[in-house]
């Protein structure tokens, strides 16, 4: 007999992993906690195997988990789409996003391209920023959408990157390191100079910018040494020099308003979908 696997309990189960909770999975799917605890029984009785254990007070993925979240994501995105062409993609009200500027580079040409192919009549106002500005803005009620940073350890991450550092090979051998960097407040600033106190290795701020192009610029211009993600410069332009302390690693966060519009639903939907592709 053909199993069916209603799309509330994929979305659901989804929504869980996306948010790292049952109780912020419940607020984002509109359902109460007990209600999400039966929806996900009943996926892992249609599977016949179960999806999530424990671990402490933390759900983790099942093998069968991550290979259930992989399909449920392309279904959702296939059902989403298919909904869109049916209703002529007719959205109401702009979209409000904001991104860090790594993201802005990297991410914000193909998805909003990409977007605006689906959805060509909507509006939509872009802001970037570091990720405090941004969730401050966001707290306002002056974004609907945001792409950020967050700890390694956030359990709202939607992706986990290690950092590393970035700059010219002779300058990690330098008694005093030179530092590139970006204003405060920055996680990446606060990552390496944390990570060179910790090893007891002088250091000095070479250049300080608002601006990751500047920054990057600086950086391959052997002024000093920063650290990023891979979304800074290519892995291979990264330095593996054991002159170097060992960095912590990034969570990518998205954060949404609950009260989002059906295009702003859709456009966390593809960011979540691309960022977990980078």
């Amino acid at each position: 007999m053909t199993v069916n696997l209603p799309t509330t309990l994929l979305r659901s189960f989804v929504a869980i992993v996306d948010t790292g909770s049952m109780l912020n999975a419940a607020e984002q799917v509109f359902v109460t906690q007990s209600a999400l605890s039966l929806q996900i029984k009943r996926l892992e009785e249609l599977v016949q195997q179960p999806i999530f254990t424990r671990e402490g007070r933390r759900l983790a993925l099942t093998p069968i988990g991550e290979v259930l979240l992989d399909y449920a994501r392309r279904v959702l995105n296939l059902h989403d789409e298919a909904i869109v062409a049916i209703s002529s993609g007719h959205f109401s009200g702009p979209v409000r996003i904001g991104m860090v500027q790594d993201f802005a580079e990297t991410l914000l040409p193909g998805l909003l391209a990409r977007f605006a192919e689906l959805h060509p009549d909507s509006q939509i106002y872009a802001r970037v920023a570091g990720t405090a500005e941004l969730l401050t803005l966001f707290d306002r009620g002056q974004l609907d959408l945001v792409i950020g940073y967050a700890a390694g350890d956030d359990p709202h991450a939607v992706k986990v990157a290690p950092m590393a550092w970035y700059g010219r090979d002779d300058l990690a051998e330098r008694n005093v390191i030179p530092l590139a960097v970006l204003e405060k407040p920055c996680r990446f600033r606060e990552a390496a100079i944390a990570s060179l106190d910790a090893a007891k290795r002088p250091w000095r701020i070479a250049i300080e910018t608002p601006n990751l192009s500047t920054l990057r610029a600086a950086v391959e211009a052997g002024l000093g040494l920063t650290c990023r993600t891979h979304l800074f410069l290519p892995a291979e332009a990264s330095l593996a020099s054991l002159a170097l302390p060992p960095l912590p690693k990034v969570a990518c966060i998205i954060s949404r308003n609950h009260d989002a519009n059906q295009a702003t639903e859709r456009l966390s939907e593809l960011a979540t979908e691309v960022v977990l592709q980078l």
